[in-house]
């Protein structure tokens, strides 16, 4: 019954958190002077370049973090 219980609380804050929608137009003022002054787009494309690469890594870095856990745990086989 408890169990129940908690999955009822998850469900509903799952649903109440695709309700609540915040508003995300932050940028530093230096980046978009720079970008909005250059008509080109080549340095709006070096921008989004480093943005992806930045959010590349921290996932990189879990992705690899997980392997060596799961190695550690089911890698070495009992005979």
């Amino acid at each position: 019954m408890k169990r129940i219980q908690m999955r009822k609380i998850v469900f509903f804050l799952t649903v109440l958190s695709f309700f609540t929608v915040n508003d995300a137009t932050a940028q530093c003022a230096m980046c978009r002077a720079a970008l909005e002054s250059e008509e080109s787009g080549v340095q709006a494309e070096a921008v989004n370049d480093g943005i992806v690469y930045l959010m590349a890594i921290p996932y990189i870095l879990v992705a690899g973090i997980g392997y060596a856990v799961y190695r550690l745990k089911y890698g070495k086989k009992k005979v």
